[in-house]
């Protein structure tokens, strides 16, 4: 048998060190990929706060600004 047929039916061990690594790995990306999606779910649900803020926003008609009274503009005095 080829090498290819003997490692596809007879996998081989991991040594304590690798099992180990494999676990710690595992575990990691499980914790990642958790955190990730948390995120996804976080950004999403504030987008679509914002989007209907937004569209609560310009269902409202706005009101024009109301014309602050200026002050009397002070003359400077000229050196001589």
């Amino acid at each position: 048998m080829d090498e290819v047929a003997i490692n596809a039916i007879f996998q081989p061990k991991a040594s304590k060190q690798e099992a180990k690594a494999d676990t710690t790995t595992r575990v990691a990306r499980e914790i990642m990929d958790v955190e990730v999606a948390k995120r996804e779910a976080k950004t999403e649900r504030l987008r679509l706060a914002r989007l209907e803020r937004e569209y609560a926003e310009a269902d409202k008609p706005s009101k024009p600004a109301a014309a602050k009274p200026r002050k009397a503009a002070v003359a400077k005095k000229t050196k001589r």
